[in-house]
């Protein structure tokens, strides 16, 4: 068995352009999944989620989300960010 770390759901919950948001890094820790899975499901099931159920981040928001974190990690090889939050 597997020990899993807790987090409250609300301290990954930003505020953005007037929305409370989740990334989808986040969203997949919860549900535990891969990233890109999640987003493959979201993508391949559009017409189950509402139309602002998603949006891209612009550079400066994935900048300043990226400051405010606390954590710091060092990406590992095929690691890298290739699209925006």
């Amino acid at each position: 068995m597997t020990s899993r770390e807790t987090v409250p759901i609300e301290s990954l919950i930003l505020v953005l352009r007037g929305q409370r948001v989740i990334l989808a890094a986040d969203l997949a820790k919860i549900y535990g999944v891969d990233t890109r899975v999640l987003n493959q499901a979201v993508k391949r099931n559009r017409e189950r989620f509402p139309e602002d159920f998603t949006f891209h981040l612009t550079h400066e928001e994935a900048a300043a989300i990226a400051r405010s974190r606390s954590q710091s990690v060092i990406l590992q090889r095929g690691e890298n960010i290739k699209y925006l939050p």
